[in-house]
């Protein structure tokens, strides 16, 4: 069904056709018998009562940003700067684990360092080739050897 613009009402005569149609039916109302009045008013009544209350719509403005996501217009403080907390804790989290790697190898190479002073064989010898050759081979293993060349020899 096609209608041109010419076929439409503006406003004033869309207002004086409900006008003329209200005119109407108010007279028509009148003209009919109690027992239906009272039948068509306990109609409206128990209609009403059965009417679902009406959704209240809240017209937000919602915008496009620039990573093409959508976004509510009124955002509040916290929404905005949400992002930075978990990065902030993620920083600190990262700078604690260093710091603490950091007093870890300090203190293994205190306890290296105190191992060495305290020992009663200096420094400088463990420099020596010969001296972590002895460490491998161990004293005992020299000493067996000896006891075992002197046991085979007459005397």
């Amino acid at each position: 069904m096609n209608r041109n613009n010419e076929d439409l009402l503006n406003s004033t005569e869309v207002d004086q056709f409900g006008l003329a149609t209200a005119a109407l039916l108010r007279q028509g109302s009148q003209s009919l018998p109690a027992s239906i009045k009272d039948r068509l008013y306990a109609a409206r009544l128990k209609a009403l009562s059965l009417k679902k209350p009406e959704k209240v719509r809240v017209q937000q403005h919602v915008l496009a940003n620039s990573t093409g996501n959508w976004s509510v217009g009124s955002r509040s403080f916290w929404d905005n700067v949400g992002w930075v907390a978990p990065l902030i804790v993620l920083v600190f989290g990262l700078i604690g684990i260093a710091q603490w790697q950091q007093d870890s190898r300090i203190n293994d190479i205190a306890e290296l360092d105190i191992a060495l002073l305290t020992d009663d064989v200096p420094p400088d010898a463990y420099a020596d080739s010969g001296f972590l050759g002895f460490l491998k081979n161990g004293p005992l293993a020299d000493s067996e050897q000896d006891s075992l060349d002197s046991s085979k020899s007459p005397s």
